[in-house]
């Protein structure tokens, strides 16, 4: 019988890379592989020879010296920060919090503080291979709209607090929370999460509702928790509780609460981690910066809770870089068990893709290059000379890889960087506001 042939099938864009890091399945790489792309979403991922005989791209690149893997995912960033970066260095916590960032937050916070802080975060995040954050501040309306304007995916934190703000009393950040959810229905790349910020920062009946909220709404929950040694004491000191156990005590646990921090853990709160289906938000270098502590990522990931990345705020780490982030969770991670083998490379490329994904509920959208999820990637060059020569692809993206070698990045099949130059957002406009900000917060210019 004569063999059949199609003509090739009409698609939005091809890309063939040197290698894919598809993350699903686990450790795997894709040597001449190409992604297949339409309407926003990956059709196939498949040999460069097959795909080019398959598809009839209406655009095609060809970057043989790149890997292509998932965009990363920032479990929790403090984006309008970014405006506040390196106000106040080398101080504890509690110092840094009360005698710098709320003072400045006080004097200064307001709609257009929120939007040029998001930007320029966006900016740098976008530069750095990331297509998606976590995000926890005020004015999430402000930062919903320079998302959607940028192009990036977003949780945006529906704060709740205690305190007073700019943004609302503390009578109003539910109501207010719960109107811009309502008005972000229909968004494709945002969604909504309450944040609460901490257990210390937030009365028990603002907790109970959150909580009742989240679980008619369906919508997940992030909180700083355990974050210092000092606030399990003064939680103990308060009520006689931990704060883990308190939370406990409130039903507060389940599997759509992403704790943040977590750098003080028993041996009991590490198996209730995984038997609640908590997910924890890892931020290495800003607990490293604040003297924090170690959060115990082997041990929790041994006892199967499922642990993501962040780089918390820009005024607190001092740089947004996700690579960063997980090559130093890595390393952390080997330091503190005596462990060679502790969170290996392909572990800290999940923990910053798929697991980040997952703690948000949107691992069957991002996360991985599977055929059918949303076309958010990036491509990393290889080519340089800190990445030669390339023995094993997937060490390379863990250990090292630098942000500036991410030269392409889609959310969505949209590229927002190409050959390193950003698309939706304009650098020089940014470093205008940055030093406007500079100026109004320091009287400098």
């Amino acid at each position: 019988m004569p063999v059949t042939s199609f003509p090739p099938v009409a698609i939005d864009l091809l890309v063939s890379a040197g290698s894919i890091v598809p993350i699903e399945p686990a450790g795997v790489v894709l040597e001449q592989h190409a992604l297949a792309i339409d309407k926003g979403r990956i059709l196939a991922v498949l040999p460069t020879r097959e795909a080019r005989a398959r598809y009839q791209p209406r655009e095609s690149l060809d970057l043989p010296g790149h890997a292509l893997m998932p965009g990363l995912v920032n479990l929790h960033a403090h984006s309008a920060m970014s405006v506040l970066r390196g106000i106040a260095d080398d101080l504890p916590l509690m110092e840094w919090l009360q005698g710098h960032m709320w003072p400045a937050e006080a004097a200064h916070m307001g709609p257009a503080f929120c939007r040029d802080g998001v930007n320029l975060a966006m900016a740098e995040m976008i530069r750095s291979g990331q297509t998606c954050v976590n995000d926890m501040y005020f004015f999430p309306d402000a930062t919903a709209q320079a998302v959607r304007q940028a192009g990036m995916r977003a949780a945006v934190g529906l704060i709740v607090i205690d305190f007073p703000s700019a943004w609302a009393q503390p009578g109003e950040y539910i109501h207010k929370g719960l109107a811009l959810h309502d008005a972000l229905r229909g968004e494709p790349l945002i969604k909504t999460i309450f944040a609460p910020h901490a257990p210390y920062t937030v009365s028990d009946p603002l907790l109970r509702q959150v909580r009742q909220y989240a679980t008619e709404l369906g919508i997940g929950i992030h909180m700083h928790i355990h974050e210092t040694a000092d606030e399990v004491a003064q939680g103990i000191a308060r009520n006689g509780k931990r704060p883990w156990q308190h939370l406990r005590d409130l039903e507060f646990l389940g599997p759509d609460l992403i704790a943040v921090h977590m750098t003080q853990l028993t041996d009991e709160e590490i198996e209730e981690v995984a038997h609640y289906g908590v997910h924890v938000a890892h931020c290495p270098e800003s607990n490293l910066k604040l003297a924090n502590g170690f959060c115990p990522v082997h041990r929790l990931q041994m006892a199967g809770a499922n642990v993501g990345i962040g780089t918390d705020g820009a005024a607190s780490n001092n740089d947004l870089d996700l690579f960063g982030e997980l090559r130093i969770a890595s390393l952390m991670a080997k330091g503190v068990t005596l462990d060679a083998r502790a969170v290996p490379a392909a572990k800290a490329l999940e923990m910053a893709t798929l697991a980040g994904a997952r703690a948000l509920g949107w691992d069957d959208q991002i996360g991985s290059l599977l055929p059918g999820k949303a076309a958010d990637f990036i491509a990393v060059d290889l080519s340089a000379v800190n990445t030669q020569p390339v023995y094993n692809v997937i060490s390379h993206l863990a250990y090292a890889v630098n942000s500036r070698q991410v030269d392409y990045v889609w959310v969505a099949g949209r590229p927002l960087l190409a050959e390193g130059r950003l698309l939706t957002l304009v650098e020089d406009e940014l470093r205008a506001k940055a030093a406007e900000w500079r100026h109004k917060i320091t009287g400098k210019h």
